[in-house]
């Protein structure tokens, strides 16, 4: 039974798939004989078109030579060239040639010699050359009018002439003509018009060379493989010059009709695709000309149709199936009705029991989630707090680094105060009061001198802010500055300060700016420990959006393998007990803080470089107020 049910169903498998198949592949012909023929009535169209365009082009130049062979100055000169100027003539020439839009106008006597032309003035000029073998002569000559295309000898310039006989004394019967006027027009105007399109354009000749062509690569090519006869006949005209006149590498692939084909190219721009060839005569020139249409329109418009069709039949073919499979459903519901209604009693109450079971886990879950979130708000809260102590330990660390100039700072002015107090006692003991008055008075000043040393020392051991304010750069570096007083006069260090003129303001929190500031400064200060002529330079830029700040010094620099790791935690290369290694992995976490960046390079010259890089913010409306006002 159930092999029986598998062959039918693979019977049917196949019929479908055939049937699918089928069904595409008359819709893909249908679509491509419609597909053909629309493309075949455009091509026609346009050829015809593009037929006329160069039949009227050429035949508005046919009455010329006629009509200057006519001029009185041009008889004249002809009656007797060896007596005459033909400077005239040329000029006249060169001036009909402008007025026309022609490429060259030029008169040949009776035995095709160029007697004058309007390039009488070119390095090719045409003067003195012999065209006896032209046609356009000899047709002339006979009385008739002529008409030529091909190669110029001179230029190479492919070009179609017009010729019409000049007669100075028509009224014998056995009159000749006594010279020739010959128009030459060139068709690169045509050829670009047909670069416009889309088709592929192009003109041959009754030898089947292709002379006129939208493109350049089939130019001067035989449609088909020359004999060494029709060469040989070619080269005798000089209608091509020595053009070698290669075969396009065309190949017919289907005929259509008898203008009509389907063709390809071996090699060449147009070898990757198939196209369709239409030919139309064009007989006053006796020419043909072709145009080539890429038939990708009816590949497309075959996969179109194929695809609807297929779309189509799937369609049909799963409505069926649909309907088939409802019916087979509905017969196995009903079968199996009463077993689902068994069953399903028997799932409700697993299902409820499992419920149950996952709900009391998803409390759970939830309750072990709500405890890892408490956990992990006070871990960030105890997080901050550490880092907050750690800035902070890393201040004292540096006041502690500090601590030797602040007490050298500290004591000259108590030992001068006590020695301008003993003073001032032993004046008021001689009764001198101006001079005990003046000695009190440098105590003042002193004290005021300690004061302002205290306060530096509070206002750097101070807590930072967590709102970002607007800070000025120079007021930052001054007091930095300012904590190394004592160290920068004892070391005789040089102290370059490079500022713009105006005030920079950065974003930033101002304690923990003069922080790294500090920071940065004793690196350097330490790392100049052994140089000659130490110089710590300070300066800084803005651009549009940042500004950029910089702590460079003259020592040895930082090995370049360390370059990598000086913002590590505990990575120091000073000696041990000289610092924990932590002051610029710090001053790094500060400017991420801030929203900036720290940086460490060595200068070409020798010496590192750390730069600080911050938002610009603008300057507070306080100071703007007072620059508007002064």
């Amino acid at each position: 039974m159930n092999i029986s049910l598998f062959r039918w169903r693979y019977l049917w498998l196949i019929v479908v798939t055939l049937g699918l198949f089928l069904c595409m592949w008359q819709a893909s012909l249908l679509a491509r004989e419609q597909a053909l023929n629309n493309l075949q009535q455009e091509a026609e169209n346009e050829l015809r078109l593009s037929a006329a365009n160069l039949n009227g082009y050429l035949l508005r130049y046919d009455y010329l030579p006629q009509m200057l062979a006519t001029r009185e100055g041009v008889q004249r000169f002809l009656a007797s060239p060896d007596s005459q100027d033909p400077m005239p003539l040329n000029l006249l020439l060169d001036r009909f040639r402008f007025t026309s839009g022609v490429s060259d106008v030029y008169l040949l006597d009776r035995n095709a010699d160029t007697i004058a032309a309007s390039n009488w003035h070119r390095p090719n000029t045409f003067i003195g050359q012999n065209y006896a073998f032209r046609s356009y002569y000899q047709d002339a000559i006979e009385g008739g009018q002529g008409r030529f295309y091909g190669l110029g000898l001179q230029s190479q310039e492919r070009g179609y002439y017009f010729s019409s006989p000049v007669w100075l004394d028509d009224t014998s019967p056995d009159a000749r003509p006594d010279g020739v006027l010959v128009i030459k027009v060139l068709l690169n105007d045509v050829e670009e018009s047909w670069a416009e399109q889309e088709s592929t354009l192009f003109v041959t000749d009754d030898d089947n060379i292709i002379f006129l062509a939208s493109q350049p690569e089939l130019r001067m090519s035989a449609l088909y493989p020359l004999t060494d006869e029709q060469r040989q006949s070619l080269h005798a005209t000089k209608r091509y010059g020595q053009e070698p006149l290669p075969p396009s590498g065309i190949q017919v692939q289907d005929i259509l009709n008898v203008h009509s084909r389907v063709v390809t190219f071996k090699d060449g721009p147009l070898s990757d695709g198939h196209y369709l060839n239409l030919t139309r005569e064009i007989p006053e020139f006796n020419w043909q000309m072709h145009i080539l249409k890429p038939l990708s329109p009816v590949v497309n418009a075959q996969w179109v149709a194929a695809l609807m069709a297929g779309g189509l039949y799937g369609i049909v073919a799963l409505a069926a199936g649909i309907g088939w499979q409802r019916l087979r459903l509905r017969r196995e519901r009903e079968t199996f009705a009463e077993r689902e209604r068994q069953t399903l009693a028997r799932v409700r109450d697993e299902l409820e029991m499992s419920v149950e079971r996952r709900t009391r886990d998803l409390v759970a879950s939830n309750q072990r989630l709500s405890d890892e979130i408490d956990e992990r708000r006070r871990a960030e809260a105890n997080l901050r707090q550490t880092q907050d102590e750690l800035i902070q330990a890393a201040k004292l660390a540096v006041l502690g680094q500090l601590a030797a100039g602040i007490n050298h700072e500290l004591n000259q002015p108590l030992a001068a105060i006590r020695a301008y107090s003993e003073n001032a006692r032993r004046f008021i003991e001689l009764s001198r009061v101006e001079q005990a008055d003046a000695n009190l008075e440098q105590i003042i000043e002193l004290t005021h001198r300690m004061a302002d040393i205290s306060a530096q020392l509070r206002q750097f051991s101070r807590k930072s802010s967590d709102h970002p304010e607007t800070v000025s750069v120079q007021a930052c570096a001054d007091y930095a500055l300012r904590l190394f007083q004592s160290r920068l006069r004892d070391d005789r260090i040089e102290v370059e300060q490079q500022w713009p003129e105006d005030t920079l303001w950065v974003k930033a929190d101002l304690v923990r700016l003069e922080q790294v500031l500090v920071n940065l400064i004793g690196n350097a200060l330490q790392a100049m420990k052994e140089t000659p002529s130490p110089t710590l330079t300070l300066s800084a830029q803005a651009n549009s959006q940042q500004v950029v700040i910089q702590v460079a010094d003259n020592g040895p620099g930082i090995p370049s393998q360390y370059l990598e790791q000086v913002f590590e935690p505990f990575f120091t290369t000073k000696a041990p007990g000289s610092g924990l290694g932590l002051g610029l992995s710090i001053s790094s976490r500060i400017m991420d803080d801030l929203g900036g960046k720290l940086q460490a390079a060595n200068l070409p010259g020798g010496g590192a470089c750390f730069t600080i890089t911050l938002p610009l913010a603008p300057a507070p409306r306080a100071t703007q107020e007072t620059v508007s006002d002064a």
